[in-house]
């Protein structure tokens, strides 16, 4: 529910502890977001936050963590070597990297800010193999083994070489490993320009779902990322782990069932709630959207969990909508004509390739459908509801649409439209999360605060750990007399995310 900006950090060459809050027991996790390489043409936008995301979830886990930040050849060595140094028999090796990765000679390599790379030979020289990384944990006898690696990205160093081969390779790994790319296998993804890439949205939610093992995990981190792109980037998952293991320590019991949405209560009237104040900025969910709508029935895999976007993909029962209730007083939102205009953001390179698209095929659905998703998180509302808008002309059925549309109508203010938007969003896909984390703000700030906990606790059900929905929760129990209650869940989201409150206060709600 939530889209952060926040300027890159100046060069940080620095290998940073964070304590566990949970009894680490064998769990080891090294954490590396390299943004900062001087033969590029500008910073990366993503390593850092990503990695201090991951970091921060990881540790919440369980993990003995150890986050590296634009670190060196001789930086990256240090880190693997103090993780190689942990490992104990029987325990479990964790390594997410972000940043430029390289294939070379069939393996795949991370590659340090420093790396000076002109040839091949260079590439093995100054990169550090995941194969030999995963090896040499396998030797210490780490039993389980999970390399997450987002560094499927175009990078200056692939074009210097006469041929070269985009993306990463397949990784030849040991038994008990785990490995998920970002993309595919020789393929490359862009830089979205965001504060977090897709991939480490996508992940964030799943590894906040309880009772679910890792593979199952992965698997649908990948289902999230393929929808949400609409199919542009799809993760490559490979693994040989032959014991049970899941990110958070104690599941493994019930799962949530990947075939069958839960039973589908009567269909949502589009009350008519009464006008309420603008509410202000997060942008529509770039990461957390899906591909194609689906009937009631459909199965759509439920993806659920707060992450740096706004709604999580999971599927939840939908409840019956109490009557509203008078309108709450709310902070001042942005109106339908404030942010940037289409012509300041015209050069911005993922507007400027979409809109090239949009040129060429006025019915690019997807183009319109991703544009709208860009324009949301630059704060650009008017011209992302317009996208959204012909979107939905071309496909009125379209879920994902209906529900960005809601939230960017809820930021502006539109709470009416809003309402109508997650209603028939929720008609065509009754247990669609996502549509109920929005219709619960938007009762939240038309102040039907009744309907508002319904909504957040139905999404509540399915995702114990959905921020977004607990807090909201939270407030909304307040309003509605309930003091000590609402404050227990501000309380609890506050533990998982310390920057809910702001967050909301952003959305005009306090």
């Amino acid at each position: 529910m939530k889209i952060r900006f926040l300027f890159l950090l100046p060069l940080l060459v620095s290998l940073v502890p964070v304590a566990p809050s949970l009894a680490a027991g064998d769990r080891y996790a090294l954490v590396i977001g390299n943004a900062k390489y001087p033969d590029a043409d500008a910073p990366l936008k993503e390593p850092l936050n990503d990695a201090r995301d991951v970091a921060d979830e990881l540790k919440r886990d369980g993990f003995s963590v150890e986050i590296g930040e634009n670190l060196t050849g001789d930086g990256m060595r240090r880190a693997f070597d103090k993780l190689y140094g942990k490992i104990k028999p029987g325990s479990v090796a964790l390594i997410f990297f972000s940043g430029f990765g390289i294939q070379s000679a069939r393996q795949s390599y991370m590659l340090p800010i420093d790396a000076q790379i002109w040839t091949e030979s260079d590439v093995r020289r100054d990169g550090f193999s995941l194969e030999t990384v995963l090896g040499e944990l396998n030797t210490r006898g780490a039993g389980v083994k999970i390399a997450l690696v987002d560094a499927s990205r175009r990078n200056p160093f692939e074009r210097r070489f006469r041929s070269f081969s985009a993306g990463l390779t397949p990784v030849i790994a040991p038994n008990g490993t785990l490995v998920m790319y970002s993309a595919a296998l020789a393929s490359v993804v862009s830089d979205a320009g965001g504060e977090h890439s897709l991939f480490v949205q996508e992940l964030l939610k799943e590894i906040r779902v309880p009772d679910l093992m890792a593979e199952e995990t992965l698997n649908r981190t990948k289902m999230g990322v393929t929808r949400a792109s609409r199919g542009e980037q799809v993760p490559w998952i490979s693994s040989s782990l032959a014991e049970d293991f899941s990110f958070i320590p104690g599941a493994g019991g019930s799962r949530p069932s990947m075939t069958a949405p839960p039973p589908s209560p009567p269909p949502v009237v589009a009350n008519n709630p009464p006008p309420a104040p603008p509410a202000p900025p997060p942008p529509p969910k770039p990461a957390d959207t899906a591909a194609a709508p689906a009937p009631a029935p459909a199965p759509a895999p439920p993806a659920p969990a707060p992450a740096p976007s706004p709604k999580p993909q999971v599927e939840a029962a939908l409840p019956p909508a109490p009557p509203p209730v008078k309108p709450a007083e709310t902070t001042p939102a942005p109106s339908m004509d404030s942010g940037p205009s289409a012509a300041a953001l015209a050069e911005d390179p993922t507007i400027k390739g979409l809109t090239a698209k949009i040129a060429a095929n006025p019915d690019d659905v997807n183009a319109l459908y991703r544009r709208g998703q860009v324009y949301a998180s630059k704060g650009a509302y008017n011209l992302a509801i317009k996208d959204f808008d012909e979107t939905l002309r071309i496909n009125a059925k379209d879920v994902e649409a209906l529900n960005n549309r809601c939230w960017t109508r809820t930021v502006v203010g539109d709470l009416q439209g809003a309402l109508k938007d997650c209603n028939e969003a929720l008609r065509l896909r009754p247990n669609f999360v996502d549509a109920l984390d929005s219709r619960g703000l938007v009762n939240l700030k038309s102040g039907a605060v009744k309907n508002a906990i319904a909504d957040f606790d139905a999404a509540l059900k399915i995702n114990p750990r959905l921020t977004s929905s607990l807090f909201g929760r939270g407030i909304a129990k307040q309003r509605n007399g309930s003091a000590q209650e609402g404050a227990l869940d501000i309380a609890n989201a506050k533990a998982m995310d310390p920057n809910i409150v702001q967050e909301f206060a952003s959305y005009g709600v306090r």
